[in-house]
């Protein structure tokens, strides 16, 4: 394989065989499709590479961006079932006319997480699932520390409500 003279791309190709892998998983983890998971890890790294010259630290940038591509789909996901239930005219869905598992035992911490607020999700998706720092949260948030904090604080006791209703 035929590496490119560009510093830049040669830069970003260090940064991509040493955290492809684990962006990729991570998002797969997130969205529960191993093909979207990787698209997104690959859309990150697409990016990446036209913001390379203001990014201080790949890594962190990365999972941010990944992040915010998850967060767009599942927005987007959000969009097509409410424009599916239109389209229904209120008729009952067929998969819905079946009685199915009880609701409370489907709820996942992933579902958890996803109905977090959006100034909510995105912290705890790094800090938790990417394991960054609260100051690398913060910095590729554009937000202090203290209000990263918060926003896990409040985001756990939010998640513990959620989950113990569910039981």
């Amino acid at each position: 394989m035929a590496h490119s003279t560009d510093p830049i791309e040669s830069a970003v190709h260090e940064v991509f065989v040493a955290h492809y892998g684990r962006l990729a998983g991570w998002a797969t983890h997130l969205l529960g499709d191993r093909e979207l998971g990787h698209d997104v890890a690959t859309e990150a790294f697409t990016r990446l590479l036209s913001h390379w010259q203001r990014v201080d630290d790949p890594r962190p940038w990365l999972y941010a961006t990944a992040g915010n591509l998850v967060r767009d789909h599942w927005r987007k996901r959000g969009r097509e079932a409410k424009a599916y239930e239109l389209y229904q005219g209120g008729r009952p869905d067929p998969e819905q006319a079946r009685p199915g598992p009880d609701q409370a035992q489907l709820l996942s911490v992933r579902e958890a997480v996803e109905a977090l607020p959006d100034r909510m999700r995105l912290p705890v998706l790094l800090f938790y699932f990417a394991d960054l720092s609260v100051a690398d949260v913060a910095r590729q948030l554009g937000r202090s520390e203290g209000a990263v904090k918060r926003d896990l604080y409040d985001a756990r006791a939010r998640l513990a409500m959620t989950l113990e209703e569910a039981r």
